[in-house]
């Protein structure tokens, strides 16, 4: 275990108002909402206004925190937004955040592992923190997928939506949320999971080039169910706890099928498994901290317990974290 001097003080969470049933995918594509229920575990998505981007998904979700916490963010000296949903290319989703939110001094970085990113994202701010570089990070997890999702395409269509999380990371040597992590990456298998932009080949395969998310989902499921219980295998044993003292796993919540089958493998029950994906679809980077925000809203997660936070997908890559919840 290496060690943390970096605790999670605050949460928040943000999703758009408008809401995509299975019932509304119906008039879209061939599709119904039995199918998709069974196959996903998804019921409906939200969907962000025509112009709502990643950036407003992120700020609102940092002033919720600000809200129910009373925290202040003026003195924030990190931002770490993890998108692969950016407004633009530059300037980036977190200096868009730092100038509506009027924080002066701040460093600002967008941060894109795809589903894995929030779990990167709070990996990169307890190392910023616990090696003294800084005191207080903002990490932000948030997409607006359904600017880039082909509303035609049903492998697609029906799985992804929108919304965000946040959460602050504090210098705090007698308290620290995080007491491990582990981390992989499978570039070679990223063309089963990508959005076309300036290139329309990888590793010599052609691909359509239309700016929309492609997924192979029978290949990512099987990477997804091999990977991720080998690698929460990995991450108990750099402690002293076992598998059966986590009080709740958070998984990046892609498809309930694929959680069932990790908490099968891993010998984890499903019920004590916290996911977003009912009721706000694969939301990539936003899904983990809104099912951490849901699990605090439901009175679920409680000061002290120990969560197995788990993001994979895109890259393909994958990051879990073992923390000890401090709110």
């Amino acid at each position: 275990m290496n060690t943390s001097n970096a605790r999670i003080t605050a949460i928040g969470s943000y999703v758009p108002k408008k809401r995509l049933t299975n019932n509304d995918l119906e008039a879209l594509v061939d599709t119904n909402d039995e199918w998709i229920v069974q196959r996903t575990g998804i019921k409906e998505r939200r969907i962000a206004a025509d112009n709502e981007y990643t950036s407003d998904i992120s700020i609102k979700a940092v002033e919720n925190l600000i809200e129910r916490y009373q925290k202040t963010v003026d003195d924030v000296d990190m931002i770490i937004v993890c998108t692969m949903t950016p407004d633009f290319k530059t300037p980036s989703v977190a200096a868009l955040v730092q100038a509506k939110l009027g924080i002066k001094n701040t460093g600002a970085i967008d941060l894109n592992a795809a589903c894995a990113g929030f779990a990167y994202g709070l990996h990169v701010a307890n190392g910023l923190v616990s090696a003294g570089l800084h005191r207080k990070v903002l990490v932000i997890g948030a997409e607006t997928f359904s600017k880039i999702i082909d509303y035609s395409d049903r492998t697609t269509c029906i799985l992804f939506g929108d919304g965000g999380g946040a959460v602050l990371v504090e210098y705090d040597e007698q308290q620290p949320s995080f007491i491990a992590s582990h981390m992989g990456t499978d570039g070679i298998l990223g063309k089963n999971l990508y959005c076309t932009d300036l290139s329309d080949s990888m590793f010599g395969e052609e691909l359509p080039v239309n700016g929309f998310i492609a997924q192979n989902g029978r290949e990512v499921y099987k990477w997804a169910v091999n990977t991720v219980p080998k690698g929460m295998e990995a991450l108990m044993g750099k402690t002293e706890l076992k598998l059966d003292e986590v009080d709740w796993f958070v998984p990046h919540s892609a498809n309930l099928r694929i959680i069932e089958s990790i908490c099968s493998r891993s010998g984890l029950p499903l019920e004590r498994a916290i996911y977003s994906l009912e009721h706000f679809g694969n939301t990539s980077a936003a899904t983990i901290p809104l099912s951490l925000d849901k699990g605090v809203r439901e009175g679920k997660i409680q000061r002290d317990d120990k969560l197995l936070l788990y993001g994979f997908g895109g890259g393909l890559t994958h990051a879990g974290l073992l923390i000890n919840w401090s709110l």
